[in-house]
């Protein structure tokens, strides 16, 4: 196939043209790192298989290796301008053209909220397919053979992260590889009769091999009836395989994004909300916010983390990827803990740390009246990292904060009687460890509703007590149309029970609401200027224009109004001129209004002649 040398020398010289590690080489061939540590460190007895040298050979074109011809030695020329990377950029485009796609295969079969009911539990199976065939040929490549590695796999399925049976294979349900289906005890066939009874069937299957799914993936019937009639027409159905067995969609270990599946989720809602001209009704935090929450942060190999309105898990999945980006050799993962109310972000939540191989101990339930985890002696556990984006403006019985068996409101400020964002903030800190520190988004309202009012008001109180104990590190205020529900630009407010001495008695304010990149529906920040927001976020030096830091006495002399905006001084781009300067430019205007009037009337008067 290739010399001996020629593979070692060549991954060696795309990573220093790339600028790769051997993990982001075996993520760009989609191999695992053991394989390019094999081949790259190797003296070439173990060579790539004719697939995985093609992907050398294209990987190699972009790095500006010559290494087109088999068995001829790699030849870089140092002048040649690289391409760029940006080609293995993973993006979100073709997911969200695909799910389009197949939203558009069974619209008008179900009403629009429930298109994503069907449509993820596919999605999933998808991904795990693609998963599945990406391990089996990792077995491939170190026995030699993929008929072996699927014999391997056959006799022990540990091997892989999930074993799918041939009827759950993605090319057995698309129609690409043919399957015998087995006879049942009294010798009929047991081929399904189309491919609504396939899917339930395939589904069925996968759940058998792997109980841990059970709950996440078989959360719909494919072949369900109402009335003699099948819920989604097999044709239509069919429509949906067809757009997911598009090529160029794969979900493979090295083909999709962090926290894909939750984009899809959100992606779904937006698109249906929008068609209906309704609300999805619940907030979903833009990736490039968690991935700021996570950076200011700083999650440490080992730590408790926890997210009580987890939603589909993507704030939780961002503390642990960029706890891997701080401290890529550790072995110790996040010890991370979610609760969720909506069933359907709790599967969806599953769905995606299982995606992740992420151990996160997920509860349903309704946070604010029942939260699942407790301590051995009954009280709430606790956590050194908490992030969250809970609903915001929610209202609550008075009674919850007055009869709380935790007792989270009334030591913390007092109980509110309004809306419950710093209802959020009180149950956060009380399920923050004595050096915990936590990031939570909300409305921007919540820090500045009651400041300079003459009766005050309860928010005002709580917010009082968080600034007098000197627990709120810092309030970020972000742009406007962000969130795909809301136009509002929302705040994280970040806590620190210990914070460092160089903050104590002061509260940083960042005032973000310009770091925005216009976008059709919806403006975004920037994810390549993340880091540099998160430091200016830690900086001690005032920014005019973006950071303030003030002090508790200062923030008690504006009766704890909290905004950003109020105390971080915006550029104005108005021209400003003293008072004889302007009116003499008024002067000059009024006299060329005059001219121009008097002109439209000569061409008039003409005209009537």
């Amino acid at each position: 196939m290739t010399s001996a040398v020629v593979v070692p020398d060549v991954l060696r010289t795309i990573r220093a043209n790339l600028g790769l590690t051997q993990t982001e080489l075996a993520d760009r061939l989609g191999v695992s790192f053991a394989t390019v540590n094999r081949w790259e460190g190797g003296d070439g007895s173990t060579k790539p298989q004719k697939a995985k040298l093609a992907r050398i050979v294209a990987l190699a074109e972009e790095a500006g290796v010559d290494f087109a011809a088999p068995g001829a030695a790699p030849l870089t020329t140092p002048g040649r301008r690289r391409r760029s990377a940006k080609a293995g950029t993973k993006t979100t485009k073709p997911m969200e053209q695909m799910l389009w796609d197949a939203a558009c295969s069974i619209r008008g079969e179900k009403d629009a909220a429930k298109f994503k009911d069907y449509l993820l539990p596919l999605l999933f199976l998808k991904r795990l397919s693609d998963v599945f065939d990406d391990e089996i040929s990792r077995l491939a490549d170190e026995f030699g053979d993929r008929e072996v590695a699927l014999e391997i796999a056959e006799k022990d399925k540990e091997l892989l992260r999930f074993y799918l049976p041939y009827e759950g294979r993605w090319a057995v349900i698309s129609g690409r590889e043919s399957y015998d289906w087995p006879l049942d005890e009294r010798s009929r066939s047991t081929a399904p009769k189309d491919i609504g009874e396939h899917l339930t069937k395939a589904i069925r299957a996968v759940v058998r091999y792997n109980p841990s799914l059970s709950g996440v993936i078989d959360v719909v019937d494919f072949a369900a009836e109402r009335n003699g009639e099948r819920d989604i027409n097999p044709a239509k159905l069919r429509g949906v395989i067809e757009a997911f067995s598009d090529p160029r969609y794969r979900l493979g270990l090295a083909d999709v994004q962090p926290d894909f599946l939750g984009r899809a989720y959100e992606y779904l809602l937006r698109k249906f909300a929008e068609g209906s001209g309704q609300s999805a009704g619940e907030f979903f935090t833009p990736t490039e916010v968690g991935f700021l929450m996570a950076r200011i942060l700083r999650p440490r190999p080992g730590e408790t983390c926890h997210d009580y309105a987890c939603g589909s898990g993507g704030l939780l999945i961002k503390l642990q990827l960029i706890a891997r980006q701080l401290d890529p050799t550790s072995k110790v993962p996040l010890k991370m803990y979610g609760q969720e109310l909506q069933a359907e972000s709790y599967a969806v939540a599953r769905m995606n740390t299982i995606i992740h191989d992420m151990d996160v101990d997920l509860q349903r339930g309704d946070t604010m009246i029942n939260p699942k985890f407790r301590d051995p002696s009954g009280g709430l556990q606790r956590y050194d990292v908490v992030v969250a984006n809970p609903m915001w403006n929610q209202t609550f019985s008075p009674d919850i904060f007055e009869d709380d068996p935790y007792d989270r409101f009334t030591k913390a400020g007092g109980a509110t009687s309004g809306k419950g964002d710093w209802a959020w903030l009180q149950h956060t800190f009380s399920v923050l460890n004595d050096g915990g520190r936590a990031a939570v988004v909300l409305d921007t309202g919540a820090i500045t509703r009651g400041s300079g009012s003459k009766n005050g008001g309860k928010e005002r109180n709580i917010r009082k007590w968080f600034v007098d104990h000197d627990f709120i590190e810092g309030i970020i205020l972000l742009p406007e149309n962000l969130f795909y529900n809301t136009m509002a630009a929302g705040i994280i407010v970040v806590l620190n029970k210990r914070k460092p001495a160089t903050r104590k008695g002061k509260i940083v304010l960042l005032n973000a609401s310009k770091r925005f990149k216009k976008g059709r529906p919806k403006n975004y920040l920037d994810e390549s200027k993340l880091q540099e927001l998160a430091d200016l976020f830690r900086s001690e030096t005032p920014i005019d224009g973006e950071l303030n830091i003030i002090t508790i006495d200062e923030a008690r002399g504006s009766d704890y109004n909290l905004s950003p905006s109020r105390w971080v001084a915006q550029e104005d781009d108005t021209i400003t001129a003293d008072v004889p300067t302007l009116l003499g430019t008024l002067r000059e205007l009024s006299s060329q209004l005059r001219a121009a009037d008097e002109r439209v009337l000569q061409l008039l008067g003409g005209l009537t002649k």
